[in-house]
């Protein structure tokens, strides 16, 4: 009986030991379209909130007769604009002198209402850097 067992031991043994490593092919080779974009791992950015937001208005001091006030009030003070640029019920206003580019934003301040003078932004117009906004609002009323 002993020997019936030590034989099972060493033909099981055997056939461990004795196997050769079972060889798998090497995955395919991983080819890129340059034509295809790969999806992103970050989720989609949610989807618009509907109805009307109440929109930040700028605060300060020498913005009376520009903030709240429409686009045909501000073309009659700045001249008419290089750009008007109306993207939903939103209005973007852009008047250049050779010392400032003037960024006027305008919004709605009721669901349904003409657009208004809600923000601004003031900027060089050799190389785009921000500039105080009474100064540029100033360069465009010497020039008038």
């Amino acid at each position: 009986m002993r020997l019936i067992v030590a034989l099972c031991a060493t033909v099981a043994l055997s056939a461990c030991v004795g196997a050769p490593p079972r060889q798998t092919p090497p995955p395919p080779p991983i080819t890129v379209d340059p034509n295809v974009v790969p999806p992103m791992d970050t989720p989609p950015p949610p989807p618009a909130s509907a109805g009307f937001r109440t929109p930040e208005i700028l605060q300060g001091p020498g913005l009376s007769g520009i903030i709240r006030e429409g686009a045909s009030s501000l073309t009659s003070r700045f001249g008419q604009p290089a750009l008007d640029t109306p993207e939903g019920d939103m209005r973007k206003l852009q008047f250049r002198s050779e010392a400032c580019v003037l960024d006027i934003y305008l919004y709605p301040l009721a669901p349904g209402a003409q657009p208004v003078a809600t923000w601004l932004e003031a900027r060089r117009a050799s190389d785009g850097a921000p500039v105080d906004r009474q100064a540029c609002i100033q360069a465009f009323s010497r020039r008038r």
